[in-house]
C-alpha cells in the first residue's frame, strides 16, 4: 500500500545576520472604554517575518516580561491579512507570545538593533521604563540601530545620547500623528499625545499628507514609521539599515 506523503513545516532560516530585539506592551486597558487595547497585531508580524526571512534572531521582550496582550481592534477583517492570521494559527509564535523576555534580563550587547512595536498600550509602558531605555540606549552606543513603529516611538521619548540630550532631537522623525489620535477616536483615552512629546524632545517630527498612509523615515540609526499602513515599509526600511550597517 502507497503511504501519503506528510508535508513536513517549513524551518525557519538560520540564524547568520545577528540579533534584533522586538519591544512588546503589557497594558491592555483604556481609562474610560470597555475594549482592550495591547500590541497591534501586523506591526509586530509584518517585521518579524522580514527579519526571519533575511536570517536575523529576533527576541521577544517587554516591561514586564510573560504574556502580552493583541489589541481588539487589530485583529479585526480590516486589519489584519493573510500572514497575520498565519501567525495566529502558528502555536509557536503564539507561545512566545506568551513568554517575552523582561527588559531587566536584556544585555543589549547581544542585538544590532531594538525595535518598538505599537499599540495604545505602549503609551502607558514604554515611557518611564527605566529597564527599556537601559538596554535601548546601550544598543544605540554599541552603534545599533532604534526603530519603531507608531504608538512604539513613545519607547523613544525617555532615550538620550551621549551628550545628555534627548536622543531624537534634531533627527527626522514620525510616530502615530496627533490628527490620526483624534480620528481613532481614543484621543481623551491616551495619557499624553505623542506628536507633541516627539516635538517638545527636539525632533523634527514628520507625517504623510493622509492620514493612515504608509510613512517611514530613516535618520542615520533611528528608523521610524508613522502608523500601522507603515508596518511593511518599515520592515524594509530596518533591513535596509541592518545590511548597511554590516557593509561598513
Amino acid at each position: 500500500m502507497m503511504k501519503a506523503a506528510v508535508a513536513e513545516p517549513a524551518a525557519e532560516p538560520s540564524v547568520t545576520a545577528g540579533k534584533v530585539l522586538v519591544v512588546m506592551t503589557n497594558h491592555d486597558r483604556y481609562p474610560g472604554r470597555s475594549d482592550r487595547t495591547g500590541l497591534w497585531l501586523t506591526e509586530l508580524t509584518h517585521v518579524y517575518d522580514v527579519l526571519k526571512g533575511a536570517g536575523y534572531g529576533v527576541d521577544f521582550v517587554s516591561p514586564n516580561g510573560g504574556a502580552v496582550p493583541l489589541d481588539e481592534r487589530s485583529l479585526g477583517w480590516l486589519y489584519t491579512d493573510a500572514t497575520a492570521r498565519a501567525r495566529l494559527n502558528d502555536p509557536a509564535f503564539m507561545v512566545l507570545l506568551r513568554s517575552t523576555k523582561a527588559a531587566a534580563s536584556i544585555d543589549p550587547v547581544a542585538y544590532r538593533a531594538i525595535f518598538y512595536t505599537g499599540g495604545h498600550g505602549t503609551m502607558w509602558d514604554f515611557r518611564g521604563s527605566q529597564a527599556l531605555k537601559r538596554v535601548a540606549e546601550g544598543i544605540y552606543r554599541n552603534g545599533g540601530i532604534v526603530s519603531s513603529v507608531c504608538h512604539g516611538a513613545a519607547g523613544l521619548l525617555d532615550l538620550l545620547a551621549d551628550n545628555g540630550r534627548p536622543l531624537i532631537e534634531g533627527h527626522r522623525v514620525t510616530g502615530f500623528s496627533n490628527l490620526e489620535e483624534t480620528l481613532s477616536g481614543v484621543k481623551d483615552q491616551v495619557p499624553y499625545l505623542l506628536q507633541s512629546e516627539m516635538e517638545a524632545r527636539g525632533a523634527r517630527y514628520e507625517k504623510s499628507l493622509i492620514p493612515f498612509s504608509s510613512f517611514v523615515l530613516t535618520d542615520g540609526r533611528i528608523v521610524t514609521g508613522q502608523n500601522p499602513g507603515s508596518s511593511k515599509e518599515v520592515a524594509q526600511a530596518l533591513l535596509a539599515a541592518l545590511q548597511r550597517g554590516r557593509q561598513s
